[in-house]
């Protein structure tokens, strides 16, 4: 039977999955080496193609997978640094008890195409593993809550020209593609070139787009976004009951001018309650007027202030019933004018699923606290005057592609304030590449302000426009960024990923018929 060649004999199929994985996840940030995540998919797909049985591929598609987010996951083991309850160094197995989940992921995938591969290899089955990663990366992010981490697509940011193809087809669509993309290295190692060429021609085209393509600049006049990242990790950030932080977060927040500002802070530095009408046994002394009147300080008489804070629910005998992870929107004159809950809560992070299995095993939240956070209703908008409706994704929210805006109601501008501190060096840029996706497949510019970095204020195109670095305090201060025109992602959303998975399995069929 005619095969593509097995790379790796000498180290056996096993362990080249598992290397192969490992080193594909050198393409995502903050290494970018995108040329050889494809390399590494091309050769991978080859040793699926080439397993003598059903049950060798689904082996060797997990190997990969299990070798693929034990990488790219590695910062996972940090958020246990900062856990009273839990030893830092359960944090390695966590990471890797992941990684054997998701690998289920790419396991099923290779299982699909294996199933589907046909007596030779040919574009068909290229095509076939496209569909089937397509659906699984799909699965990933909505099952058991979702883990839509580091898509495939995301590979692409480096060579923006190509990112901006999930505009048209969503970051899922845009994976399936890359491997796609894969396959064409395959058929160039076995001098076949029509594939080869047709992927080649559209990665040029869309790499070509990348210079015609930026969103505009924004318009004299346009109020101004103050990205403030005070650079409080997580050891610091209970300091004297939140007083560092609160007093940096202040001190960099500028002074008013001509022209309104919209400031923004991070997550998990405001320690004090915002919000007034609570039991005064909350509030423990630190009254909310008090801080906000500090906060207003700051505040020219048209700018706005936006702050991730807690925000509580109360009983009938004011007990406390529950918590929200919130951002709230505050006023010169010291009024909380918008609140938004976020809605999709970590597990284990936010919240501890099953809890009355895992309490009695040790396990606990890895944020402090003993009360888990209630979701709210999804994403909206706020609207304040002067400044438009105002999209906000807490942290986590913004990586899942096509939930984080709320259609009816399209915001001009989307607000990510983050807690990256937990992610050691890894994560903290690969969340920021999620949230240039988001910006690419909406049309939408978005904002970021987290506690150590990365924070940014980044073009509806994708671009970075500003930074804040890694563990470096600062602010930044620009013009608010211009939407673009819903693109044809924001209309559609991940239907365009099953229309994409469709098109590639149609196309698959036709060739397999053809060559019959």
């Amino acid at each position: 039977m005619n095969r593509y060649p097995a790379p790796g004999p000498a180290l056996g199929p096993a362990l080249s999955c598992i290397l192969l994985g490992a080193l594909a996840a050198c393409g995502f940030a903050p290494l970018d080496l995108w040329p050889l995540t494809l390399i590494c998919f091309a050769a991978w797909m080859a040793l699926i193609h080439a397993a003598p049985t059903f049950r060798t591929a689904l082996s060797r598609g997990w190997l990969f997978g299990l070798g693929h987010f034990t990488v790219n996951n590695n910062w996972f083991q940090h958020a246990f640094d900062f856990q009273d309850a839990m030893p830092p160094v359960l944090g390695y197995f966590a990471a890797v008890a992941l990684a054997l989940y998701l690998a289920v992921y790419p396991m099923v995938a290779a299982g699909i195409a294996w199933r589907l591969r046909g007596r030779a290899p040919d574009t068909a089955y290229v095509m076939f593993f496209a569909t089937a990663w397509i659906a699984t990366e799909y699965l990933r992010a909505v099952l058991f809550t979702g883990y839509a981490w580091d898509p495939l697509g995301v590979i692409w940011l480096p060579a923006i020209g190509v990112a901006r193809l999930s505009a048209w087809v969503g970051t899922y669509a845009l994976s399936g593609l890359t491997i796609v993309a894969a396959g064409a290295l395959l058929h160039l190692a076995r001098r076949r070139w029509t594939l080869p060429a047709l992927a080649g021609g559209v990665t040029g085209l869309a790499a070509l787009s990348a210079l015609w393509t930026n969103a505009p600049d924004a318009a004299p006049g346009t109020p101004l976004v103050r990205v403030v990242q005070p650079n409080i990790g997580n050891e610091e950030r209970g300091e004297a009951g939140g007083e560092l932080a609160l007093a940096r977060l202040i001190r960099l927040s500028g002074t008013p001018g001509a022209i309104p500002r919209l400031v923004v802070w991070p997550e998990g530095l405001v320690h004090d309650l915002l919000e007034d009408g609570y039991p005064s046994y909350v509030y423990a002394g630190r009254w909310p007027g008090d801080t906000r009147a500090r906060i207003a300080r700051t505040l020219g008489p048209r700018d706005l202030l936006m702050t991730n804070a807690i925000t509580l629910a109360f009983d009938a005998n004011d007990g406390i019933a529950g918590a929200g992870n919130s951002v709230l929107a505050m006023t010169a004159d010291r009024r909380i004018v918008a609140r938004y809950d976020k809605a999709h809560l970590v597990p284990f992070g936010e919240y501890l699923p099953l809890p009355a299995l895992l309490r009695p095993l040790g396990m606990a939240r890895l944020v402090p606290g003993d009360i888990d956070f209630t979701p709210g209703p999804g994403p909206r908008a706020i609207e304040w005057r002067g400044f438009g409706p105002i999209g906000i994704q807490v942290c986590y929210e913004i990586v899942f592609s096509g939930e984080v805006v709320d259609r009816a109601h399209r915001p001009r501008v989307l607000f990510n304030p983050s807690n990256d501190a937990w992610f050691g060096r890894w994560g903290p840029p690969q969340h920021l590449a999620q949230a240039r996706m988001r910006a690419i497949e909406e049309g939408l510019p978005i904002i970021r302000s987290t506690p150590t970095g990365i924070s940014a204020i980044i073009a509806a195109d994708g671009r970075l426009i500003a930074i804040v670095p890694h563990e470096t305090a600062g602010a930044i201060e620009r013009p608010i960024p211009p939407a673009l025109a819903p693109t044809l992602f924001a209309r559609i959303g991940n239907a365009l990923a099953a229309i994409v998975a469709l098109g590639l399995f149609a196309v698959g069929v036709a060739i397999r018929r053809r060559g019959r």
